[in-house]
């Protein structure tokens, strides 16, 4: 919903303000230069794209405008509680005793109480995959760390490329806007026998494309690309957590304190405090 709001004050602001100044809209009404530079866009971004990476971006696209999922404190929260849990039971019974839990985490008791995680197939994937690898024995700390941030370096790169999409199509409209322009320029100076007046019009035309293009770029379409940054920026933390975590526990420390590893990574506004993290393990350990 930020996203239409954005919009929103965009138009308002640029349109409100050229009202103001006493403009006429009829002239930026221009579907000719809108069809150019849309088009020449559209073309550009399918010659510069693979098959996968348009359909990812027209996947996203929706997404970003409308309300998404959060990652917020209380889906931490619950993430590592759900960590601690494992970790204790592991601790006290043998990883192996985790063994039934990870191969069917959906009838697992559990993991029951943590439905948002459950419900998360990719979270879910990652955490049950690398727990699956610690229960299977003879398993490095250094080689998992690897392994997992190789497949975050993965998804980043999958996930980003939205967003690269997106910031090139943005970097590239202000110049198909000045295309569009100049083909308005050609005809206005091929029609340079026309009164004064109608050669002004086609020539104000003619400029409608520079600020089209202009305004597409900054005012819609990179802002769209920087939030996919922020939105898998955001995904990835719930990604690193589980890594950290994980880790800490392989090298030893107790699962209290591997997950205080975890909560150490997240970002402050969904990071809990200490003593908030501890009293929640609390409640979890005394259920």
């Amino acid at each position: 919903m930020l996203v239409l709001l954005g919009y929103f004050i965009v138009l308002a602001s640029v349109f409100g303000g050229y009202a103001l100044m006493g403009g006429h809209f009829g002239v930026l009404f221009q579907p000719i230069e809108v069809l150019i530079i849309g088009g020449a866009a559209a073309g550009a971004f399918i010659a510069a794209n693979d098959a996968k990476t348009i359909r990812a971006t027209f996947k996203q696209i929706p997404k970003l405008l409308k309300a998404s999922k959060k990652h917020d404190k209380a889906l931490y929260m619950e993430l590592m509680a759900l960590l601690y849990v494992m970790l204790s039971k592991g601790r006290k019974e043998g990883m192996m005793a985790l063994e039934s839990d990870v191969d069917d985490p959906q009838n697992s008791p559990l993991f029951a109480p943590y439905q948002v995680i459950l419900k998360d197939a990719a979270v879910l994937e990652f955490l049950t995959d690398y727990l699956r690898l610690i229960v299977s024995g003879n398993t490095d700390a250094h080689e998992i760390g690897e392994l997992m941030e190789h497949e975050l370096e993965t998804y980043k790169h999958e996930a980003e490329a939205p967003a690269h999409s997106l910031a090139r199509v943005g970097d590239g409209l202000p110049a198909l806007g000045i295309v569009a322009a100049v083909l308005g320029v050609v005809h206005a100076l091929a029609s340079a026998d026309l009164p004064p007046s109608v050669l002004g019009a086609l020539i104000a035309h003619a400029m409608v494309g520079t600020f089209l293009g202009i305004l597409l770029a900054y005012g819609f379409v990179s802002p769209l690309a920087t939030l996919v940054e922020h939105k898998v920026a955001e995904s990835l933390k719930v990604y690193q957590c589980i890594r950290v975590t994980l880790l800490a526990s392989l090298n030893g420390y107790a699962p209290q304190l591997a997950v205080e590893f975890g909560r150490k990574i997240l970002f402050s506004t969904e990071r809990p405090s200490f003593l908030e993290l501890d009293g929640h393990v609390r409640d979890v350990k005394n259920r």
